[in-house]
């Protein structure tokens, strides 16, 4: 299972079948309009709501469908390691537990306190390593190497293929959205949402977002190679990237219309927003596509536009904080 074909967008048979892997599991995620937010925000505004999946973010479609692959493999791997953020562990530890395979997870230190009690509480083991996401990745690898462990990628063809089915439910369930703005954080939600556009065959604008806490997404699209950039604290630590994933930055770079960079500010009024209009709660990097249409307004103002609520795993005093202005 390498990432060497991560560049090639999976077909509509390859999509369709990662979906039939979630659905064993999961039931589709709703998409909603709400007349607050299309009030807020001047335009038909459709949200998908990822943050109502069982872990209450989207990533666990592609670890249902990674391990999947997983457990056909021979011999079965007797542990697996990743590192995360948080949603992408969650999804590793859930998908893991259901075929009883030992998972180690590693954060990077002082990560969410309420997500690091959530993936324990899926059976994980959790090391806390590094200062970024970056550096809890490299000391997963060095963990593979040396305790023989499967290392599950934060970005790979079979997790692209399953997250791609929130994007493939939304454009289907509703037609004629003009954009879709879609957060980036190593860029498994931005490629899945390009690869069922692609495989249906429409014309939707894709936006990518990225914090300007963490430019490298930004600055490699817009310079057309991958480049490292630093990271400071941000509200939305699911943008939180480094080090862009090249092959990512490959299909972003050849189907997304532009990124749009948003501030901490910007963030915490989108999810106060989603909070009055919708009475959902949103983590930083979920409320990402909603403080992009902020910034964006004048642009949508009566357009059918689009984002994903991708997770809603922020801890208390954040949340409490941010709807105290």
């Amino acid at each position: 299972m390498t990432a060497r074909s991560a560049a090639a967008l999976p077909t509509l048979g390859q999509l369709e079948h990662a979906a039939g892997v979630v659905a064993r599991t999961l039931s589709p995620t709703p998409q909603y309009r709400w007349p607050l937010l299309d009030e807020a925000l001047g335009a038909r505004v459709w949200i998908k709501h990822e943050n109502h999946t069982p872990l209450g973010a989207f990533k666990v479609r592609g670890g249902l469908v990674y391990f999947h692959h997983l457990a056909e493999a021979n011999p079965r791997p007797a542990g697996v390691v990743s590192a995360t953020r948080g949603n992408h562990g969650q999804s590793v530890a859930f998908a893991a537990g259901r075929l009883g395979i030992p998972a180690t997870i590693v954060v990077p230190l002082g990560n969410s306190r309420e997500k690091n009690a959530a993936m324990r509480a899926l059976g994980a083991r959790l090391v806390e390593h590094g200062e970024d996401f970056q550096a809890a990745r490299e000391h997963a690898v060095a963990l593979a190497a040396h305790h023989n462990l499967h290392m599950v990628p934060s970005f790979h063809p079979l997790l692209v293929q399953g997250v791609a089915g929130w994007a493939l439910e939304l454009l289907r369930a509703a037609p004629g959205i003009e954009v879709l703005y879609v957060p980036i954080g190593l860029g498994s939600g931005i490629c899945g949402a390009i690869a069922a556009r692609e495989a249906l065959g429409l014309a939707v604008e894709i936006v990518g977002v990225t914090s300007t806490a963490a430019p490298a997404y930004a600055d490699s699209f817009a310079l057309g190679e991958a480049v490292q950039r630093p990271v400071s604290a941000t509200l939305a630590d699911g943008l939180a990237c480094r080090t862009p994933e090249p092959a990512a930055l490959e299909i972003i770079r050849a189907h997304a219309t532009r990124i749009v960079e948003v501030t901490d500010e910007d963030v915490a009024e989108a999810m106060r927003l989603l909070f009055s209009a919708t009475h959902n709660v949103a983590e930083g990097a979920g409320a990402a596509g909603v403080a992009a249409m902020l910034r964006e307004r004048p642009r949508i103002v009566g357009r059918k536009v689009a984002t994903v609520l991708c997770g809603g795993n922020v801890d208390r005093e954040v949340f409490a904080r941010v709807l105290a202005g």
